[in-house]
């Protein structure tokens, strides 16, 4: 999962998850994020994740990003990138990821360990009569 950090324009301080791509950000009423500033295009740019452990960032037509104070229309994006749009600044942050609960599997572990110890007294008990 993706997170934006908004850190200047009319929604700064707001963080936005990205959990499906490809996501759009403008100000377009459909767009993912949708941003009302200055110098924000209707689609302005696109966030993909065409696998291979890299996400992509590109612009529409004629719209420019700055990547790091570097324009840019097509960036593969790292963690902490610094992404201005306008008159927005975002920065590009991987989410904490949430580890599932282990207590269910835990318990079967532990019971299947305690029924290979009866088990194994069992037939200690039998070949010792």
């Amino acid at each position: 999962m993706v997170q934006l950090n908004i850190l200047s324009g009319k929604k700064a301080g707001r963080q936005m998850l990205v959990r499906r791509f490809p996501f759009r950000v403008g100000r377009a009423a459909g767009s993912d994020l949708q941003l009302e500033d200055d110098g924000i295009w209707d689609e302005h740019l696109v966030l993909e994740f065409p696998g291979a452990e890299k996400f992509v960032m590109r612009t529409a037509p004629g719209a420019m990003a700055v990547i790091n104070h570097q324009p840019l229309q097509t960036a593969t994006l790292r963690n902490g990138d610094l992404l201005g749009l306008g008159s927005v600044k975002l920065q590009f942050w991987l989410a904490a990821t949430r580890q599932r609960g282990l207590r269910l599997r835990e318990a079967l572990v532990w019971a299947l360990l305690a029924a290979v110890t009866l088990v194994q007294l069992g037939l200690i008990y039998r070949l010792n009569r």
